[in-house]
């Protein structure tokens, strides 16, 4: 990219003046990756859930605590809508002129089991892991090619070449089967297939769009068996409470489990110009456990 204004070495931030919408912001991920997109520069990031009583104004104190010049929108949307997806680009473009990076961190567990599992239940998880990822796919890279002159609101800059980077968060379940329950696996695979799909997509006139995808292994999302859903309709990850101290360090490389922030970075790294020439890519983030035994890890 030849600009000054998306050089990722600019001293104000690799993500000076992006305008972002990022899905399921106010789970553990989503919240640590609009995080991580304020500490890089970015002007406004669109925290999108489903639900309109979400902490959508905690949300927004915590990041500008930290990164006060960065306007943090609390947006209720219904991932799984052409209209909702539709209208949040309106609102982006018509208050921003443009539209940079779109993180679709909003899947579900499911249930453990196939005999827990209904047709509801995988319907409601394709919508959130592979759904939200195909609406990004057909309407964020028009969005994305939008050029925009300097606005006038904190950290602003101006937008003068066609740039823009879908990034979708899914679990380790996208590679392989058997890490918690059926439908994970098959609507992570789904999402997986949204992005590889995607760099044929966005060839041509829209080869200034990339995409990819973040796999996390056994991320610690901070509670416990006690406050946790077993059937995994409202959470997106399983809490490292279910994997005991010993089984992390006898299936992860880095004998642990990884955190929210760690995934925020990968994050940030690939709505950055640091990773201009990758997409398709599958970024992995799961301390290496999908590489000591990937048949049989519990997570």
């Amino acid at each position: 990219m030849n600009s000054e204004h998306f050089s990722p070495y600019r001293p104000d931030g690799k993500l000076y003046g992006f305008v972002c919408v990022v899905t399921g912001a106010t789970q553990p991920i989503g919240k640590a990756i609009t995080t991580e997109l304020a500490a890089h520069g970015a002007a406004c990031i669109y925290a999108c859930s489903e639900s309109p009583n979400e902490s959508y104004q905690q949300l927004a104190d915590e990041v500008n605590k930290e990164y006060p010049h960065t306007k943090v929108v609390g947006y209720p949307y219904h991932i799984g809508t052409e209209e909702d997806t539709l209208g949040l680009i309106d609102d982006v473009l018509n208050s921003w002129g443009r539209l940079d990076v779109w993180v679709t961190s909003s899947g579900l567990l499911g249930p453990p089991s196939i005999q827990d599992t209904t047709p509801d239940d995988l319907r409601k998880c394709f919508e959130a892991n592979s759904m939200a990822p195909f609406f990004a796919l057909k309407y964020a890279p028009p969005a994305m090619a939008k050029t925009t002159p300097k606005g006038n609101y904190p950290n602003a800059a101006p937008k003068d070449i066609a740039y823009g980077s879908i990034i979708v968060v899914a679990s380790v379940a996208s590679t392989y089967g058997g890490c918690w329950g059926p439908v994970l696996t098959m609507s992570s695979h789904a999402a997986l297939g949204v992005v590889r799909a995607g760099v044929a997509v966005l060839k041509g006139k829209r080869r200034s769009v990339r995409i990819n995808c973040i796999s996390p292994g056994q991320i610690d999302v901070g509670v416990d068996l006690k406050g946790f859903d077993m059937r995994g309709m409202s959470a997106q990850l399983p809490p490292s409470s279910l994997q005991s101290a010993e089984a992390q360090k006898q299936y992860i490389g880095l004998e642990r489990a990884g955190l929210p922030q760690e995934v925020g970075r990968v994050a940030g790294f690939l709505a950055s110009g640091f990773s201009s020439y990758i997409t398709g890519a599958n970024m992995v983030v799961d301390g290496g456990a999908s590489v000591i035994n990937p048949l049989t890890i519990p997570i």
